[in-house]
């Protein structure tokens, strides 16, 4: 059955099952990094408070620690705040690090997509905190520097200022009031030649985009599909996709996830969205069931290498750590303004939730 059909046959089954509204407020609208918990802040000593309150990342050499959701980051690297065509979002929350070599992918996909895509720049919101580690929102993983979220909103032909950065909307490329369809008003030709830039790097894994925007691209696509099927579907990811880079050669810390399956994924592993299943709720708990409290992560609970980090010198300045010295010269003072706490804005204490995530979720990504 083609998966059009199956996109129809599966709105009507969820209105009649009264799952209409769950199934928007996961497949439009929905601008979380990954789907986790949320919780407005942290408890002390976990591993979340712990790995969120340090500003600056290690001394030495880059070693990205564990698995993407259950690692740190010693060694990082940050996105200089501007460059030629991209610049860095949500600057307050000081997630611009990560390992060198997705700093590197980030700024060869900029330039790449701007001189042949037609794609004037990239906006990057999230990659990992100084030293990784878990966030006490927003994301499950982005811990080992090696994961990224780039927003589908094309740079602006001007420097956004700091107050900008901080607010201006994400737009989601997602019709409204229809069951995971994308706008045909939203999005255009040079969407899809980005994520398919973005796939074309041999060092790239996974690309994380929502089930619609994965069917448009299976539908629409009639370039090169080789690479088709990094494009994984996944909850939410309707206004950014997410870049997961393998780990690097020789990186024997560093944990890698299953390969992609072979093929363009535009088969039963992609219906299987188009159907009730991944929006039906999650059981309800047996009668006089005792509430079970979700157990924090401590930092014992991350590989042992993530206590030495988090206890390691810092670098001695965020400069430092982007350039690779601490001496202010007209072309990186250019390149890179010091980030300074704007008026009126505070770190985000809470990010969008993604609403109701069911329990069963498909093991294929």
């Amino acid at each position: 059955m083609e998966l059009r059909t199956l996109s129809t046959l599966a709105a009507k089954t969820l209105k009649r099952a009264g799952m209409w509204a769950a199934a928007l407020a996961i497949g439009v609208g929905v601008v979380a990094g990954d789907v986790a918990a949320q919780q407005t802040a942290p408890s002390p000593g976990s591993a979340k408070a712990l790995f969120g309150a340090v500003a600056l990342p290690t001394t030495g050499s880059t070693q990205s620690v564990g698995y993407y959701a259950k690692g740190c980051l010693a060694g990082g690297e940050a996105l200089p705040t501007d460059g030629p065509t991209w610049q860095a979002m949500r600057l307050s929350r000081n997630r611009r690090w990560g390992n060198p070599e997705m700093i590197a992918l980030l700024e060869r996909l900029s330039h790449d997509a701007a001189q042949y895509d037609g794609w004037p720049g990239l906006l990057v919101g999230d990659i990992s905190q100084p030293r990784g580690g878990p966030m006490f929102n927003g994301h499950a993983s982005h811990q080992v520097g090696l994961d990224a979220d780039v927003w589908l909103t094309p740079m602006p032909p001007r420097t956004l200022t700091a107050e900008e950065r901080e607010a201006l909307p994400f737009t989601t490329m997602l019709q409204k009031n229809k069951f995971l369809t994308v706008d045909p008003n939203v999005w255009t030709t040079a969407h899809a030649r980005l994520l398919m830039r973005a796939a074309s790097y041999p060092q790239v894994e996974r690309i994380f985009v929502n089930p619609a925007i994965k069917k448009k691209m299976c539908d629409s696509w009639t370039g090169d599909r080789s690479n088709l099927g990094k494009l994984r579907p996944e909850y939410g990811h309707d206004s950014h996709f997410h870049i997961r880079l393998r780990c690097p050669p020789g990186a024997i810390t560093c944990k890698p996830q299953a390969p992609v399956a072979a093929g363009d994924g535009c088969d039963k592993s992609l219906a299987w969205w188009f159907t009730k299943e991944p929006w039906a709720p999650p059981p309800k708990p047996k009668p006089n069931a005792k509430p079970v409290k979700p157990r924090e992560t401590m930092v014992s609970d991350l590989p042992k290498a993530c206590a030495a980090v988090l206890a390691a010198p810092s670098v001695a300045s965020v400069r430092e750590a982007t350039f690779g010295y601490d001496t202010a010269t007209p072309a990186a003072a250019t390149a890179m303004a010091p980030v300074v706490p704007v008026s009126g804005f505070q770190p985000q204490a809470t990010l969008p939730d993604a609403g109701p995530i069911p329990a069963l979720r498909p093991s294929s990504n």
